[in-house]
């Protein structure tokens, strides 16, 4: 197996990639929502997916190791949040083909958890 490069930036993260580009699908879909939830569902699923790149991002630059998994563990939060804002939209009747962010979702948790685990036993933070 070929070892990987340390990362320079948390852009270089995959983990941080795949989470940006749920978070565009995320704005795109609550773009379907109805108008008078902008300030509400709307505005709370946008939130609580932001947090999860921005978290990702913050947690790289800390130099702790616990640091880190704490921004980590805040991440994989805001992801249960977003879950939980998904059901509540489909129960709403808002849904418009959520599938495809469950389940992008679902692999952004598992790539967080074990990075989580990937820190937790590197010696080198």
């Amino acid at each position: 197996m070929m070892a990987r490069m340390p990362s320079k930036s948390f852009k270089d993260l995959i983990v941080w990639q795949k989470a940006h580009a749920w978070v565009l699908e995320i704005y795109r879909w609550t773009e379907h929502f109805p108008k008078h939830e902008l300030y509400g569902l709307t505005s709370q699923v946008r939130r609580a997916a932001v947090s999860v790149p921005a978290n990702i991002a913050e947690g790289f630059k800390r130099t702790g190791r616990k640091e880190k998994i704490r921004f980590l563990n805040i991440a994989q939060a805001s992801l249960e949040e977003c879950r939980y804002y998904a059901l509540l939209a489909k129960d709403l009747g808002y849904e418009n083909n959520a599938q495809p962010i469950e389940q992008k979702t679902e692999e952004i948790s598992k790539m967080l958890e074990a990075y989580s685990r990937c820190i937790e036993k590197s010696r080198h933070v």
